[in-house]
């Protein structure tokens, strides 16, 4: 008998792609077929980091396909013509796609399980007759707050725009974090076009995710009791996901990893490291990146620093950098890129310097790292009050009133969380809670078996 035919969609982005893979393994293991479909771009990027760590055969069952997403580089920066792009482009390139795999003998597509904002797959499955199901890849709490737009509308909270009437802080209810207006989810992303698209894709949330007749999360339901019961009852935690608990399966990297920073860690003591990184989207002003790495040399810890080759704008001084690094050579470590998951799960790693991303939230969580937050944009500043306000696991930095992070600010807080045993002590609870949720009969390890048993259907 065939195994079941999954087609997998995530939302072309670092930040959708690793937990759709980390999914992706998941139903690999319980003896699904997947295939799973980038467009063009960043399919190039993740084949040539596999490609850079020894070749695909560690994706072992998960097929990777690719389909045009009709747009030159440059028109990728320009949101209208991406959204456009979608509606007119990738719903009969998806066809074409299901057509030549069945065509080619591959089995027939069962199901497709795509991101909740990829809503292209929507129109190609019901068009096919194809079941559907999807998985949010943020914070439960950032999924409720869209569904509450309606509410934040009606009180007067927010304008038609998204865009905050009053200054003042909302909670949605007990365990949900305490927000500012002027840090919804939608607000500061980019630039104002892209701030609006993400809040009229915030107003559409709740129609796309009932469309599905499952929606998965990254999350544990202990670690966000409030917003799950703010949630309809098909939206269901399985997180934290994991590709394998030894942590070896790719997870859809857009970037070669530098794994040098690995034995670099061995050779570190306990509970030593600061692990600074920031994900795959956030830039920094020159002044402000000089300030942080002043800040990490004055802090007089090791480090490792994941330094991305766009992470700053061309006017940063390669000669000041080049002699920064051979200042620290001794202590910190560099890097462009590096797995995460397994850094962060390392006993050297005292502290994660994080923009708080969702996935590096939940990676840090699940390894029981204290926090220092330094959120960039959009939901970034809702996982920085789960971690500050709510689990109380870390701290975040205060710029001053040029919006700047000051070296001796980065390294007074980088101090405060090294040497708080309250913050340590919760972080390891946490991280106690997280195993309890996918350790069999755990919360999250039920909820995949109910996601696997529908996905049998």
């Amino acid at each position: 008998m065939a195994k079941p035919h999954i087609l997998m969609v995530p939302l072309p982005a670092q930040g959708h792609v690793t937990p759709m893979m980390e999914l992706a393994h998941r139903l690999v293991e319980h003896g699904f077929d997947v295939t799973f479909v980038n467009t063009e771009e960043p399919h190039a990027r993740v084949v040539g980091a596999l490609q850079a760590a020894g070749g695909t055969a560690a994706l072992a069952g998960i097929h990777l396909a690719s389909i045009p997403d009709g747009l030159e580089q440059e028109e990728r920066l320009d949101v209208v013509k991406v959204i456009e792009s979608y509606d007119r482009h990738i719903p009969g390139h998806l066809e074409r796609l299901i057509a030549e795999m069945e065509a080619s003998g591959r089995p027939k597509v069962n199901w497709i399980v795509c991101d909740v904002y990829m809503w292209p797959c929507f129109v190609v499955a019901k068009k096919f007759g194809i079941r559907l199901a999807a998985l949010w890849p943020a914070a439960a709490a950032c999924l409720a707050f869209n569904i509450k737009i309606p509410k934040l509308l009606e009180d007067g909270l927010v304008n038609d725009k998204g865009l905050p009437e009053r200054d003042e802080t909302v909670q949605l209810a007990p365990g949900v974090p305490p927000l500012q207006t002027s840090q919804l989810p939608w607000i500061n992303f980019m630039t104002p076009a892209w701030q609006r698209v993400l809040f009229f894709l915030g107003t559409k949330t709740e129609e796309l995710s009932t469309l599905a007749e499952m929606v998965v999360c990254n999350s544990f339901r202990e670690l966000e009791a409030g917003a799950f019961k703010l949630l309809p009852k098909n939206i269901l935690p399985v997180g934290p996901l994991t590709p394998d608990p030894e942590l070896r399966k790719p997870v859809g990297q857009l970037l070669p990893e530098d794994t040098r920073c690995l034995p670099w860690l061995d050779a570190q003591t306990d509970g030593s490291v600061v692990y600074v990184a920031f994900g795959s989207s956030t830039i920094f002003h020159p002044r402000q990146f000089r300030e942080l790495a002043e800040g990490l040399e004055l802090a007089g810890r090791p480090f490792l620093w994941v330094v991305r080759a766009d992470f700053t704008t061309g006017d940063l001084s390669k000669e000041w950098f080049d002699e920064f690094k051979a200042r620290v050579a001794g202590t910190g470590m560099v890097v462009s890129w590096c797995p995460q998951q397994k850094v962060l799960a390392h006993r050297a790693v005292a502290c994660f310097v994080s923009h708080c991303g969702w996935n590096s939230t939940v990676e840090g969580v699940r390894s029981g790292v204290p926090f220092l937050c330094w959120p960039y944009f959009s939901d970034q500043f809702l996982d920085r009050s789960y971690v500050t306000d709510v689990w109380r696991t870390g701290l975040a930095v205060s710029p001053d009133a040029d919006g700047i992070v000051t070296k001796e600010e980065l390294r007074s807080k980088v101090e405060q969380v090294v040497g708080d045993n309250e913050i340590r002590e919760r972080a390891r609870l946490l991280r106690d809670a997280a195993g309890r949720a996918i350790d069999q009969g755990g919360d999250s390890y039920e909820n995949i078996q109910k996601f696997v048993d529908l996905l049998r259907q």
